[in-house]
């Protein structure tokens, strides 16, 4: 096996980001990545969302982000693994880590960066007798096309912060937009939330989605439950979009001693883990005033390499690297 100087598990944003800024460093770097593309959750959940939060781009959406990072990651040829779930650690006796993926693959490397956001991430689906059945055709748990909603009757599930993104993402291109959510209390970002209360789209809450109605391919409608009268309501809806959250699969890790704060791993401000040699960045690194920014990722990858980089050559005086340095 070659011995890599860095193994990023993750092939999200921030993991894509580091690999690029491993590179700077001429560190032999690997990715390991889950899902079977480059991208993470943004690619799987949010490629058609807009986001506005980086700073210097004043709008991108979420696909055209991860192809750039993904050509920049490439820029220093880096070995890239997908369709594997890290699920092994071992620390050999000379300091040197060995993973092992979900299908007994093994991968040799001095340091560990760890960028999984919050671990494997999958969709929680909508607990309703017979939802499969419109599942990947009028039941949806992410946007990968907004054409697909274009002067349709859309219904979302939800009120937390993908749900209000995508209700202002839909809003103009809908022929009709209703919202149900399952609390008076609404959790998202104010400006959304004003938007979309002064918008045409119909809110109820405290809904739910009680059944869905259709003959097995198309959707005609949806009865929506009124959780403190009970009563039933009729939403007519050609397409259903749920945002009920993710189920977090991050039980690997929990089992390879890290030590856990408040979801994520705890850090210092090297991004260092309580095991040397690991450090970890993005939404899984958890330390005090911690801000899940995309841009604050992008600080902490770096700062994680340079790390590593200390750690391989704590001899060596840490000089600061810049794109200047090699463009």
């Amino acid at each position: 096996m070659k011995l890599y100087d860095v193994t990023i598990i993750g092939g999200g944003p921030i993991g894509l980001f580091t690999a690029f800024y491993c590179g700077m460093r001429e560190m032999e770097t690997k990715i390991i990545e889950y899902l079977p593309f480059l991208g993470g959750k943004v690619s799987y959940f949010y490629p058609e969302k807009t986001i506005r939060d980086i700073g210097g781009i004043p709008a991108i959406t979420g696909e055209e982000l991860i192809k750039q990072l993904e050509e920049q990651s490439r820029t220093f040829d880096p070995t890239i693994v997908l369709n594997q779930q890290v699920v092994g650690l071992e620390q050999l006796e000379d300091g040197t880590f060995l993973l092992t993926s979900h299908i007994g693959e093994k991968h040799h490397t001095k340091t560990i960066i760890l960028a999984t956001g919050f671990g494997v991430l999958k969709s929680t689906k909508l607990d309703v007798e017979g939802a499969e059945k419109y599942e990947g055709r009028h039941l949806h748990y992410t946007v990968e096309s907004l054409e697909c909603f274009k002067d349709k009757r859309v219904l979302i599930s939800g009120w937390g912060n993908s749900a209000l993104d995508w209700a202002n993402e839909l809003l103009p291109i809908t022929k009709q937009l209703s919202v149900v959510h399952r609390r008076n209390e609404f959790s998202g970002l104010e400006r959304y939330i004003t938007n979309l209360r002064n918008s045409s789209a119909a809110i109820l809450s405290p809904y739910i989605i009680e059944e869905l109605h259709g003959d097995g391919q198309n959707l005609s409608c949806a009865s929506v439950k009124n959780l403190e009268t009970g009563k039933v309501h009729m939403i007519e809806a050609d397409e259903v979009l749920v945002n009920h959250g993710f189920l977090i699969d991050s039980r690997p890790m929990k089992e390879w001693g890290l030590e856990f704060q408040k979801g994520g791993i705890k850090v210092d401000r090297f991004m260092q883990t309580n095991i040397k040699g690991i450090f970890a960045a993005g939404d899984i690194a958890s330390y005090q005033n911690k801000l899940h920014l995309i841009a604050g990722g992008f600080f902490e990858g770096p700062t994680a390499v340079n790390s590593a980089k200390a750690y391989i050559h704590p001899e060596k005086e840490l000089k600061p690297i810049y794109s200047t340095t090699h463009f």
